[in-house]
């Protein structure tokens, strides 16, 4: 047992928060980014320094999203306008281009020193997954995507990986659009509406809603569930763990009753 209908066939995931423990990390990398540009701009302007917040504004303007969308939205909230720059802007320019790159450079130093955890029950779904021989595919806005998955031992369970990379290879606009989550569901073959999504991220889960899939499972790691619902997911889980029905019991979470106390989802091998 999965958790989820018996229609949905293939299952797709977001790779930060949902499989891996790296959300924190992400959310450390871009204060540590923006709090350094911010502290310079008010240097210069002589106006008061106001933090980037690691809940808040991650949560509203970069969590999910491609890395040059997530600087342009926070910029615009706070009314900053700057040149867009290039790739080849130096860490820490004063570009679009050149702060994103400033916070890849912090989170690669952040996940050499402190590795990367998968989520056990993430793990162990997939895992179940795997032997039922159901297809698997990461969607992720991270151009280092399949750095974190080798580095968090689980780069074997997927058969596609629609990464960054592949979304800037094949222009594909990053979420909340549901571009990303498509091409993996066509890659595996499956119609979007017999595919499961499974995001941490409100601007993923709306990126699923927004696609028309059979499923979009809202994985809650920092209490923000209503959040997510409202953003369109059809059921919330703190831990993919919690949709593997025990044998001879209830599964915590179903499709049918958001809120726990189901009877469990019908997908069957």
């Amino acid at each position: 047992m999965l958790g989820l209908p018996d229609h949905i066939h293939a299952f797709l995931f977001d790779l930060d928060g949902v499989l891996t423990q790296t959300a924190k990390v992400h959310a450390a990398a871009w204060k540590d980014m923006f709090d350094t540009f911010l502290r310079a701009e008010a240097d210069r302007s002589g106006e008061e320094f106001v933090p980037f917040d690691a809940v808040a504004d991650y949560d509203d303007y970069v969590d999910g999203r491609p890395r040059l969308d997530g600087t342009r939205g926070f910029l615009a909230s706070r009314g900053i306008d700057l040149p867009e720059g290039t790739p080849d802007d130096p860490p820490g320019t004063r570009t679009v281009q050149g702060l994103s790159t400033a916070k890849n450079v912090t989170v690669l130093r952040m996940i050499q020193e402190q590795g990367v955890q998968p989520y056990q029950g993430s793990v162990a779904y997939l895992h179940r997954l795997q032997v039922l021989g159901l297809p698997r595919a990461v969607v992720s806005s991270s151009a280092n995507c399949r750095d974190v998955l080798r580095a968090a031992g689980i780069d074997g369970l997927f058969d596609v990986v629609v990464d960054g990379l592949v979304a800037q290879r094949d222009h594909l606009p990053g979420k909340p659009a549901p571009d990303t989550y498509l091409a993996a569901a066509k890659a595996l073959n499956t119609p979007p509406e017999h595919a499961a999504v499974f995001e941490d991220a409100l601007a993923g889960v709306a990126s699923g809603r927004a696609g028309g899939f059979g499923m979009v499972v809202g994985v809650d790691r920092v209490g923000q569930a209503e959040a997510l619902r409202e953003h369109g997911a059809d059921v919330v889980v703190t831990d993919l763990a919690e949709l593997i029905e025990p044998a001879g019991g209830q599964g915590s979470d179903s499709a049918e009753d958001p809120e726990g106390g189901g009877s469990g989802g019908g997908n069957q091998a």
